[in-house]
């Protein structure tokens, strides 16, 4: 008796494969970083929603986050260095029924986009901005950015930062954002909740996620990936509704991380109507 040979196992689809370009996978993002985790928790965010795929699109400006618009099985946009949330400004106004998505970096939010993102803030544009904050430029070298801690040291900075980095909640929470948290990759499912609720929210919804940068920020601080995720789970503390002023990152003392603002105001789009559509009725 012959037996049938066995015929190969087809791989087992993956629960995102409906939200993911796969014919560009493997992904560029290097071992023990954390922005696939984050890049994860918001595709099941999105899916969590029930809303349809073509209600949804995704943008993104330049750097190692930013190259999520490109593996996302929506309409998205890779657009300029910094200019992510203009361009999804742009999309939102042109369509205020899509439910706009910024998937980006610290580097790119905050540095070269930071006054864009004051102003949609103080706008409340209707937008939910994910911030994958590994608190340098990891794409570019390592460089020092407007998050990276007081004395870290990096390729620009090799002798330690002078700076203080910018605190992002208080920024957000400053400029008039409508919701505002901040989590680590290590809160999986309270980050897919809280962007679950962001998108939900109408007006601007800002989530910050830490997230290891072991190539070009823990090899230069000597900070090894697993060291990484034992502070974020031995010195964080989550304290939802906290003061935006204390949400410095300071893991000595302790980092806070919860949501600390969800608030209702007008959106940039029903004020622009009260005040567009009495005009155009005369």
């Amino acid at each position: 008796m012959t037996k049938n040979p066995q015929k190969p196992l087809k791989p087992a689809a993956h629960p995102l494969d409906d939200l993911i370009r796969t014919e560009r996978i493997p992904h560029i993002w290097c071992p023990g970083c954390g922005i696939g985790t984050v890049f994860s928790s918001t595709l099941k965010a999105i899916k969590g929603t029930g809303i349809p795929y073509d209600r949804f699109t995704m943008v993104s400006g330049i750097g190692c986050s930013a190259r999520g618009a490109g593996y996302v099985k929506l309409d998205s946009f890779h657009t300029t260095h910094g200019r992510a949330i203009p361009f999804a400004s742009g999309i939102k106004m042109a369509n205020p029924d899509l439910n706009v998505i910024v998937f980006s970096g610290d580097g790119d939010l905050f540095a070269i986009g930071g006054n864009h993102f004051i102003h949609a803030a103080r706008r409340n544009m209707d937008l939910t901005v994910v911030c994958v904050n590994n608190l340098t430029y990891g794409m570019t070298g390592g460089q020092v950015a407007a998050t990276t801690p007081n004395r870290a040291k990096t390729t620009t900075t090799p002798f330690g930062n002078p700076d203080a980095p910018f605190n992002l909640p208080l920024m957000a929470s400053a400029s008039g954002a409508s919701y505002v948290a901040r989590w680590t990759i290590l809160h999986t499912r309270d980050l897919t909740d809280s962007i679950n609720e962001a998108m939900a929210k109408k007006g601007f919804s800002f989530i910050e996620v830490l997230s290891p940068c072991p190539i070009n920020y823990g090899r230069r601080n000597k900070e090894k990936p697993l060291d990484t995720l034992k502070l974020y789970q031995e010195r964080t503390i989550i304290k939802n509704g906290a003061d935006p002023a204390r949400a410095d990152i300071d893991f000595d003392r302790g980092v806070i991380l919860g949501k600390f603002v969800d608030i209702d105001r007008q959106t940039c789009d029903s004020m622009y109507n009260s005040v567009c559509r009495p005009c155009s009725d005369d």
